[in-house]
């Protein structure tokens, strides 16, 4: 779980090396909404993916709130709050990311679009 956390407080300073510390070369980051939803594999394209969403944004800040561990996954549930660059409001936004991790490293992760869909990808909703 530590790697996790400290996956999110290196992603809201936006220091990309501390960010990539603990993942794996083959990292992957697979997204089910938006422009580019599907499965981005190694630093190079998760961190391209990053740069451009967050470039969009003037502020922009992911908080996790909940951690549940499952074996190797960590299910995080998180509030987005970002601003549009030249907005005046943020969007918030709750959503679930499911960490697969082995002796610290993380492997993947996988966004849901709502923390119910989350949970119940770990059996903790039916």
């Amino acid at each position: 779980m530590e790697a996790v956390r400290q996956f999110y407080e290196a992603l809201n300073l936006g220091d990309w090396d501390a960010v990539f510390r603990n993942t794996h070369p083959d990292f992957e980051l697979t997204t089910e909404r938006g422009p580019n939803a599907g499965t981005l594999r190694g630093r190079d394209r998760v961190q391209g993916f990053g740069e451009d969403y967050i470039g969009a944004f003037g502020n922009f800040v992911v908080e996790p709130e909940e951690f549940f561990e499952k074996d190797d996954q960590v299910l995080a549930l998180v509030t987005r709050r970002v601003r549009p660059t030249g907005g005046g409001v943020d969007i918030v936004v709750r959503n679930a990311h499911l960490w697969t991790v082995r002796d610290g490293t993380i492997l993947s992760m996988k966004s849901f679009p709502n923390p119910e869909e989350g949970l119940e990808a770990v059996g903790l909703r039916e």
